[in-house]
């Protein structure tokens, strides 16, 4: 299924940019409803991160790039002279919303350098930077799609674990962008998502995601994708791995599994 800009099954977009403000889909409530929450603030973009609205390493770097616009905006606006020295303990205050998101403090950090060249009102420069962020890692998930599509047999049969797609990223997906590439070019004919315990990322994310897009997928216990892996129609493991180098957008590589290397 196309999406407006021509890439099949690329509709998902859990983070905008509207207007003056940050559009987030609230994950709290997927799968049962489709809700958004618009974020006026950095310290509400803060909360919003540290109470899992928006989850997923580069999709959390890519909402602190967004909020620190919002953050420079409102110090400017309280001192033009002095918002940078305003704006720092906010940076710190949204660099600690998620301790264990690696892409937010890389993301925090890299708007902070920008903010450290900027000589009268911040926010275009900021805000270009952010957009760059987002760009950058939707244009990575493009390719590391094509590339590991590359790597599927033609009719292959994969399973998902967790949820490293559209939801977790600025769009697309890292393992979900696998998925995508592979069922738009023939590699990938089915698709297994583990349910993910304890979160359930798999039934209730992945499982929502690639329904939205038209992608048939079969929702499988823990257990029983133990037992996919030693099931003949089974090829591929797609999947995010811990980070195994920097910078730290490599956070959700997707590894390609063959089921021989299990």
């Amino acid at each position: 299924m196309p999406a407006e800009n021509g890439i099949p099954y690329d509709r998902i977009r859990a983070i905008e940019w509207d207007g003056d403000r940050i559009k987030l889909i609230d994950q709290r409530r997927l799968p049962d409803r489709l809700e958004y929450i618009y974020l006026d603030n950095l310290p509400e973009s803060a909360r919003a991160i540290r109470d899992m609205v928006v989850r997923g390493a580069p999709a959390i770097g890519i909402t602190a790039a967004y909020a620190v616009v919002l953050g420079a905006c409102a110090r400017y606006a309280e001192d033009p002279q002095a918002w940078r020295k305003l704006l720092t303990p906010d940076l710190e205050l949204l660099a600690t919303a998620r301790p264990t998101a690696v892409n937010l403090r890389w993301a925090v950090e890299r708007m902070r350098k920008v903010s450290n060249t900027i000589t009268g009102d911040p926010v275009p420069l900021l805000r270009k930077e952010a957009e760059s962020i987002h760009a950058e890692d939707i244009a990575a998930n493009y390719v590391m799609g094509k590339l590991g599509a590359e790597l599927i047999d033609d009719g292959s049969v994969v399973l998902t674990h967790c949820n490293a797609g559209a939801l977790a990223t600025g769009g697309y997906g890292t393992a979900l962008g696998v998925v995508r590439a592979g069922v738009a070019s023939g590699h990938i004919a089915g698709v297994y998502a583990s349910e993910t315990r304890p979160w359930l990322q798999g039934a209730r994310l992945t499982a929502w995601e690639l329904l939205q897009e038209g992608i048939p997928v079969t929702v499988v216990r823990m257990k029983c994708s133990l037992l996919l892996d030693n099931a003949p129609p089974l090829k591929v493991r797609v999947r995010g791995i811990p980070p195994l180098m920097s910078p730290p957008r490599h956070l959700s590589m997707p590894s390609l599994l063959r089921r021989a290397s299990f």
